[in-house]
């Protein structure tokens, strides 16, 4: 062994002697591992709040600059390094609610637990058809009756932040539970629930309001909101109108209305097979890393 390793520097020394390799201690290989699951743990915190679509938008002026440093296009670098410590203060305060959140999980010790949370699919999970009958079955019920109801399901953007603003609920999903809910001068008929897979979480949750001037004056509150909702996350929010019983749907800022039982049901259906399609990869996935083999079950 030690006539190996002898060679091997010998071979260094003579024929790669112009090759400077730093020597790497347990210090530095403890410290790129510490820096390298900051970076990861930053991006999943990233991912299950609504900064994703923001930080998508970043990277896409990043390349943009990149793209102008390359061709030398002088004018765009000089206004670029101008505004850099402009969009620095910009992101401070568009982040503001995601920071002051992590702030808030580290006083009170709860950094690893919530910041940290390395499984997205253990916080965000979709739901079964179980729930989407119930939850098209309720809506229609409802619709008849002209029960006016907001129902936020929540996709891949965490809704902690509008949770907080209702009462917490933590039940299963049924028809009768959503009609019970949004029955008038009930204690909870006020406001939107949150459902998060099989189960309502919340409430009474307020939402915020949609600031765009090109929606339809008719919209009501209640449609603005969805809407709001739908552009500040990646949820698709079900809306049974009061005035006249009408059912619609919003998600990414877009609002579809008049919608029949089918389409509905297409609708969460397609939810929830995305949530079941990428929760089966990431299964594969880490199976496949662990040199394991095996069938997935459809009824999985």
């Amino acid at each position: 062994m030690e006539r190996i390793v002898s060679g091997m520097l010998a071979f260094r020394d003579k024929y790669m002697f112009w090759l400077d390799i730093p020597s790497v201690t347990i210090v530095d290989v403890v410290e790129i591992m510490l820096i390298a699951f900051l970076l990861y743990s930053i991006l999943v915190w990233i991912k299950n709040t609504r900064a994703w679509a923001l930080f998508k938008g970043i990277i896409v002026i990043v390349v943009f600059v990149l793209v102008a440093a390359l061709f030398q296009m002088n004018t765009i670098l000089w206004l670029a390094g101008r505004l850099i410590n402009v969009g620095i203060i910009a992101l401070a305060v568009i982040f503001q609610p995601e920071l002051r959140k992590a702030l808030d999980q580290l006083g009170r010790k709860r950094f690893f637990v919530g910041f940290f949370s390395g499984d997205p699919d253990r916080s965000v999970k979709r739901f079964t058809e179980r729930t989407v009958n119930e939850m098209v079955k309720a809506t229609y019920e409802m619709a008849k009756v002209k029960t006016g109801a907001l129902i936020v399901v929540e996709k891949d953007i965490v809704l902690t932040e509008y949770e907080r603003t209702g009462i917490p609920l933590d039940s299963l999903i049924s028809s009768q539970l959503l009609i019970n809910i949004f029955e008038k001068n009930t204690p909870l008929h006020d406001g939107a629930i949150i459902v998060r897979g099989n189960r309502v979480v919340s409430a009474t949750c307020y939402l915020p309001l949609s600031d765009n001037m090109e929606l339809d004056k008719e919209l009501g509150t209640r449609h603005r909101a969805a809407i709001g909702v739908s552009e500040v996350s990646d949820s698709l929010t079900i809306i049974v109108s009061e005035e006249t019983g009408a059912v619609s749907a919003a998600m990414g800022g877009r609002i579809r209305r008049q919608l029949t039982r089918e389409e509905l049901k297409k609708q969460l259906m397609e939810l929830a097979d995305a949530g079941y399609e990428k929760s089966r990869w990431r299964k594969l996935i880490r199976r496949s890393s662990h040199g394991e083999t095996s069938v997935e079950s459809d009824n999985e």
